[in-house]
């Protein structure tokens, strides 16, 4: 299955799916005292209660953050941006021998997807706390189904593969789940469910992690929805997915079995509620109607944010897409 690829951890996160100076007095207001007098102690750096809470959560030290809201403020973006490592340390002294020691190095600025992959990775990290679920499923069936499809010569053209298969089967239990596609609204202090699902999927580029999503998935059947990430899996590797092609997801999905790998923790894309890790298939044994059979297996890995879904949603959803892959039947055909 050589579609899309992850979130370069599943990203999530996330979202998916573009990229992310020493502190300064400039900035800082001053308070006059009394001529001949001194307060003997440096300027406490600008900022607010809660500001402070993160940077001594995160270990930053305000005086080596540059503040960027008014009159030099220290705002919880700027400590976000320290702790992700954008943020310079101060210059510390080096031994006389170090750069004979060291290794050659390579310099990448950090600009256009990888500085906005960046930024929204550690704001989802920082932000929604996350939980991630494994289940290990047998997909004999569903590989069995692909084989058919594959054979059918009513589905000539289409690229039935098991990306799309997961994709379908995640639109389906997300109907029985509706809280992993929604979103917490932080000002309104409200969850805001979805209707329906603009399914996020992540793709490596040449410039970087993208998510696009294909709307309205959950209307779709399991061939449109092939065609469907055919057709952005390509539009993603020419390079020409556009904004509105990355706006609007409400969940996603993460292929990180084209690399061999069986699980991971996804991040979740900001805005979103649950990110799927799909691993590679592989042939192992099996117990299988009583017996221990050769069978090919897969394991499903999802990252929710546990602000929005209960442990017992997450694993219902979870749960039930393994019971399609399981037995996919009418379930993927006809839905």
């Amino acid at each position: 299955a050589a579609d899309l690829v992850p979130p370069m951890p599943a990203a999530s996160d996330a979202d998916h799916d573009l990229d992310v100076a020493p502190a300064s007095d400039a900035g800082a207001s001053v308070v006059a005292t009394p001529a001949g007098l001194s307060t003997g102690a440096p300027e406490r750096p600008r900022s607010t209660p809660p500001v402070r809470k993160l940077a001594r959560d995160l270990g930053i030290e305000l005086e080596q953050v540059t503040g960027t809201g008014e009159r030099g403020l220290i705002t919880r973006a700027d400590v976000e941006l320290a702790a992700s490592g954008s943020h310079p340390s101060p210059p510390t002294e080096e031994p006389r021998d170090a750069g004979a020691a060291r290794p050659a190095e390579t310099r990448i600025p950090i600009r256009g997807v990888r500085k906005h992959t960046a930024a929204a990775m550690v704001r989802s990290a920082f932000t929604a706390p996350h939980v991630t679920e494994f289940l290990t499923v047998d997909v004999t069936g569903t590989m069995e189904l692909l084989r058919g499809i594959r054979d059918d010569r009513a589905f000539a053209g289409h690229k039935v593969t098991p990306l799309a298969v997961v994709a379908k089967a995640l639109c389906i239990a997300a109907r029985r789940t509706p809280e992993v596609n929604a979103r917490w609204d932080e000002q309104a202090q409200e969850i805001v469910q979805y209707a329906g699902v603009n399914l996020g999927i992540a793709a490596a580029t040449e410039r970087g992690l993208v998510v696009p999503n294909i709307k309205g998935a959950e209307r779709m059947t399991l061939i449109e929805l092939a065609d469907a990430v055919t057709a952005l899996a390509e539009t993603a590797r020419a390079g020409r997915t556009g904004p509105a092609d990355l706006s609007g997801g409400t969940i996603s999905i993460t292929n990180i079995g084209v690399f061999g790998i069986d699980a991971g923790t996804p991040i979740l894309n900001p805005g979103e509620a649950a990110i799927l890790a799909m691993g590679a298939v592989r042939r192992q044994p099996w117990e299988h109607n009583g017996e221990i059979a050769l069978r090919e297996i897969m394991t499903l890995s999802l990252s929710f944010d546990h602000r929005l879904v209960d442990g017992a949603q997450g694993s219902r959803f979870l749960a039930d897409i393994g019971s399609i892959l399981r037995e996919p039947g009418l379930a993927l055909t006809m839905a």
